[in-house]
């Protein structure tokens, strides 16, 4: 065997590949704790989106549409489970639904003057784009949900109101995606585009 040969055989092992090269750097996920990079988000429980859920309506009822809007958008479901943030997304749309076109534009721009108004509307379009994608996959599923109308002729939890997502196949879906869409377009126009690409990069999901 020639020394090239020796030399290759002792230097060429497998050895080296049992060398973990992320603990010697020293910038490396494996040297400090990476969660640390994202602030922790509390906990919600399906509980409390229901009684939440309670105070929305009373301040529907009460003419009160900004304070309703506002008490959900000042409460995402980050952390949860998907009975929650289904509640959170059922009273999102229930809120929306109630709300007049022309009110739209003068209500988010009041939003959005408000500390913390930026942030409450990117909230509104990660919930407005999880509506969409909703009944992209499910084929208006949810406007399949049973309707128990309630003094003042607002819906059970679970339970959109008609004018919002009527049954009926297509139709209602196409009814539905609307006002999604003509929301959308409102809060572009409030907050710009800069609210999309915000929520498309943040690693929060409602």
């Amino acid at each position: 065997m020639s020394i090239i040969q020796q030399h290759s055989n002792a230097s060429l092992g497998d050895a080296w590949r049992t060398i973990n090269i992320d603990a010697l750097e020293e910038d490396s996920p494996a040297n400090f704790d990476t969660t640390t990079l994202r602030p922790p988000v509390p906990e919600i429980t399906e509980a409390e989106i229901r009684e939440l859920a309670g105070q929305v309506r009373q301040l529907l009822r009460g003419g009160d549409s900004e304070g309703a809007l506002r008490g959900c958008l000042e409460t995402p479901v980050y952390v949860g489970s998907d009975a929650t943030k289904e509640a959170a997304l059922q009273t999102i749309l229930e809120v929306l639904q109630s709300i007049k076109a022309s009110e739209m534009s003068p209500l988010l721009k009041r939003l959005y003057t408000t500390e913390n108004g930026s942030e409450l509307l990117d909230v509104l379009m990660k919930y407005l784009y999880k509506g969409m994608a909703t009944l992209k996959s499910s084929g208006s599923s949810l406007s399949h949900a049973p309707a128990r109308t309630l003094a003042g002729g607002f819906n059970t939890i679970g339970a959109p109101t008609k004018s919002f997502l009527p049954q009926g196949g297509a139709d209602s879906t196409g009814a539905a995606m609307s006002v999604l869409l003509s929301w959308h377009e409102k809060v572009v126009d409030v907050a710009g585009l800069g609210c999309i690409q915000r929520t498309m990069t943040d690693w929060r999901r409602v």
